[in-house]
């Protein structure tokens, strides 16, 4: 079949991903033997992971507790820092050009890291993300969906086993609460190797006098991960090395052990 003759969004679809393959063959990987998994740093989260932090050859979903701006920006700082953390550049596919790149930046991730790429529609986005991972030359794969179905992501688990890139999933909310789901992205079956649910919370109060607010809080939850419990934490947002840490009162709590063993809870090396 000749060109003239394919749908305009087939040759669009083909040229998007063309164009994707050229700017990822720029991307060079660094030869550096990496871990096969991604701590945060923190014992309580990273003790509840079943291998000890993210997988890096795997996928993991995250969404929104709900629809509001508040928690769909902790979702997304919440991936960016993920992101941050892993080795090398990273490949955010959207479908809206709503990214804050100074709050990306506040959460760890560098302009200079990132490649961004703009899909028409879910397929189109899920496909270029494959397209990523196949590569093994980026530190993460990041996208935004609002359907992705159990076939859809067993194509991403796939294409990041054997690779050290982190695959990242943010999963909208939907307009309509009617739609399939009931408004939760998460109740759709996945091959996500974990799930998570998060949500703003109320930030720590400042000592008295001192005027402004404290460090952003998030309500972490662990909803589903293969071989492992679920759990839920409260945790202070990402800091500029895209790191969490525990509420400051747990944290210094937590110093005045006897052996100061807990002060690797609140900061990671």
């Amino acid at each position: 079949m000749s060109s003239a003759a394919l749908p305009s969004a087939t040759l669009a679809h083909a040229a998007i991903v063309a164009e994707l393959r050229e700017s990822l063959k720029k991307v060079a990987g660094d030869g550096l033997r990496r871990r096969p998994v991604l701590p945060f740093g923190i014992g309580a989260i990273d003790g509840a992971l079943a291998p000890g932090g993210l997988r890096l050859d795997s996928l993991h979903e995250i969404a929104a507790a709900s629809p509001s701006p508040s928690d769909d920006a902790a979702a997304t700082l919440f991936m960016a820092g993920i992101a941050a953390r892993a080795w090398g550049p990273v490949l955010w596919v959207v479908r809206r050009r709503d990214l804050f790149a100074p709050g990306l930046y506040q959460a760890g991730l560098a302009p200079e890291r990132l490649i961004y790429a703009e899909a028409a529609d879910d397929a189109e986005l899920l496909a270029l993300m494959e397209e990523g991972l196949r590569h093994r030359g980026l530190g993460a794969v990041v996208g935004e969906v609002k359907r992705a179905a159990m076939p859809n992501t067993r194509r991403l688990q796939l294409a990041a086993e054997g690779g050290k890139t982190v695959a990242l999933l943010l999963k909208r909310h939907a307009r309509a609460a009617s739609d399939k789901g009931g408004g939760n992205p998460l109740a759709v079956p996945s091959a996500a190797v974990t799930r998570w649910r998060i949500a703003s919370a109320p930030s720590a109060a400042l000592p008295i006098g001192v005027a402004g607010v404290g460090r952003a809080m998030w309500r972490v939850e662990l909803v589903r991960q293969r071989g492992g419990e679920s759990a839920e934490w409260t945790m202070e947002a990402c800091d500029e090395t895209g790191r969490l840490a525990l509420p400051a009162r747990l944290a210094d709590r937590t110093d005045r052990t006897a052996d100061g063993a807990g002060r690797a809870y609140r900061r990671a090396a």
